[in-house]
């Protein structure tokens, strides 16, 4: 079904998304510390989808989800540092495909962005598989491309110079990139914030901060100007979108994508101290008993308050700690939301508002203090998997829905509710039946996948992880390990309880791993027609 409008046109299409935002940190989501009065307000014109849940927990993959409604052992991205398919199908290539005008702001993450590996990932790496880095061997399915084809989003050639993105990049025929995180960034953003006079290579990081705070070095406030910040820049460049597209017949997609809050926790003056670290209060779990829980999680919490050498990997914080953390990314997140009020805005003024699909998600989570530790990679708890998702219809109700949802179900969705011809090989399930409130539910059950090439101290190297979800718990097996994870969401929805190997919960075990091998093989690669029978 197309949604109907009052202009009688196919609806446009704005998708506004945050980086490692998990569910719990926005205000209509009931945390009662952080403001976000503009995201607020668009929750209550919304359907509010409490349960939605990544299909990895990582940046590129689940970005690539998003993008393709299939999950990464389909569509191959399967962990950070593997390009996108540049030839795959997206919902945005097939909406253009479709009259559908296309453009980004923000931060995409489709490709490399140029970060190396760390000396010991390397060395990790070539340890466990000495074929997957090793110079000169083809990859099992190798196509013949323009050097260059991986580059666009490198941050060392948009440092060089202004580059503009192919007009067919993924779908988008337009696009304003900003290349990283944090107050010092790359993409087109670095070429606007020098051309007013603000150049982030010399102002951004925290060598150069405004203050910062001791205990850890990814928590400071920047010497951007809040007008001159990343954030600043796509409210910019969204409104300008907006306003072109206004004066055109064509109906528009327009993705809006925030590289905050993601660390470094970088808020600008205005925003740095708007949060007193001694207000926020500490998370569920923090001083856990982790006696049952994974190998690897205990070794971090034996070295509380140590963050590792690799500023992105997980690690186990103290009060203070967190509470610096929390405040400074709380900055950031009542920053965005002012940008968000901008857009938002933006589209009223121009009379858009009642034609237009406003979605709001966040491509995962941040562990932020819950069961001690912070940040992400090796763990499927809920402040990783679990992300904020609206969805508003033109000229339709609001509400809340416990339907359990994956980021896959976004493609199939907006292509239904746009009269888009979909694909072969969507995964993702359409979530219209929930959003007109003829069905409470689209599926029981849903995998979440993580695979990395490289491991931590107590989860060897390359790490297999595979996550089944159901609305009464969720069982994570660490393939290549004996180490299982169960939790019982009807006594422990917090997660705080590991009873995989609990005699009285065999039962639960059994058919969780029965259900995780079933939604796995749902997940068969079905993406190519066959052309006879034989």
């Amino acid at each position: 079904m197309t949604v109907a409008n009052p202009s009688g046109k196919r609806p446009n299409v704005l998708v506004i998304i945050a980086d490692q935002l998990r569910a719990d940190h926005l205000g209509f989501a009931g945390n009662e510390v952080v403001r976000t009065p503009n995201l607020d307000a668009l929750a209550a014109q919304s359907v509010v989808f409490t349960e939605a849940t990544v299909t990895n927990p990582t940046c590129m993959p689940n970005r690539a989800s998003l993008m393709t409604g299939r999950w990464p052992s389909a569509h191959g991205t399967r962990c950070n540092g593997i390009t996108m398919d540049p030839d795959a199908s997206t919902m945005v290539r097939n909406m253009a495909l479709g009259g559908y005008r296309t453009a980004a702001v923000g931060k995409l993450h489709h490709q490399n962005m140029g970060w190396p590996f760390e000396a010991d990932q390397l060395a990790e790496i070539n340890a466990s598989d000495p074929l997957l880095l090793r110079a000169g061997l083809r990859d099992a399915v190798t196509r013949e491309r323009e050097p260059g084809w991986d580059k666009w989003e490198d941050r060392a050639g948009h440092d060089a110079g202004f580059i503009h993105l192919p007009t067919d990049y993924y779908g988008y025929q337009e696009v304003d990139l900003v290349v990283g995180h944090g107050d010092s960034p790359g993409g087109h953003y670095l070429h606007w914030a020098v051309e007013r006079g603000h150049d982030p290579r010399l102002l951004g990081g925290v060598e150069n901060a405004t203050s910062a705070y001791p205990g850890w070095e990814q928590v400071y406030e920047t010497a951007i100007p809040a007008h001159a910040h990343p954030s600043a820049y796509i409210g910019d460049k969204a409104v300008e979108r907006i306003n072109g597209f206004a004066a055109a017949d064509e109906p528009f997609f327009l993705f809006v994508s925030f590289p905050d809050p993601h660390h470094p926790f970088s808020p600008p003056a205005g925003f740095a101290d708007l949060y007193d670290p001694a207000d926020i209060p500490l998370p569920a779990g923090f001083d856990q008993d982790h006696g049952r829980s994974p190998k690897h999680i205990q070794a971090l919490i034996a070295e509380r308050g140590e963050p590792g050498t690799d500023p992105t990997m997980t690690w186990a914080v103290t009060e203070d700690q967190y509470r610096h953390a929390a405040a400074a990314q709380y900055g950031l997140i009542t920053l965005m939301d002012e940008q968000i009020g901008r857009v938002l805005d933006a589209l009223a003024r121009q009379g858009l508002d009642e034609d237009t699909i406003v979605v709001f998600t966040s491509d995962h989570g941040d562990l932020l203090g819950d069961h001690g530790l912070m940040l992400k990679h090796f763990s499927h708890y809920r402040a990783l998997t679990n992300v904020p998702l609206t969805v508003k219809l033109p000229g339709a109700g609001h509400g809340t829905t416990d339907a359990l949802v994956s980021t896959a179900d976004l493609a199939p969705t907006l292509l239904e509710l746009t009269g888009t011809d979909p694909y072969r090989g969507i995964q993702g399930r359409s979530l219209v039946s929930v959003l007109e409130g003829r069905q409470g539910q689209v599926r029981e059950a849903l995998v979440i996948e993580e695979d990395q090439p490289f491991g931590m101290p107590g989860l060897p190297a390359p790490v297999r992880m595979r996550s089944v979800v159901t609305r009464t718990g969720r069982l994570t097996r660490y393939f290549g390990t004996d180490m299982v994870e169960l939790y019982d969401h009807t006594v422990d929805p917090q997660e705080l309880h590991n009873v995989a190997g609990d005699p009285a919960y065999r039962d639960m075990q059994r058919d969780f791993t029965e259900t995780m091998l079933e939604e796995m093989m749902r997940l068969t690669v079905m993406g190519t027609a066959p052309t006879a029978s034989a």
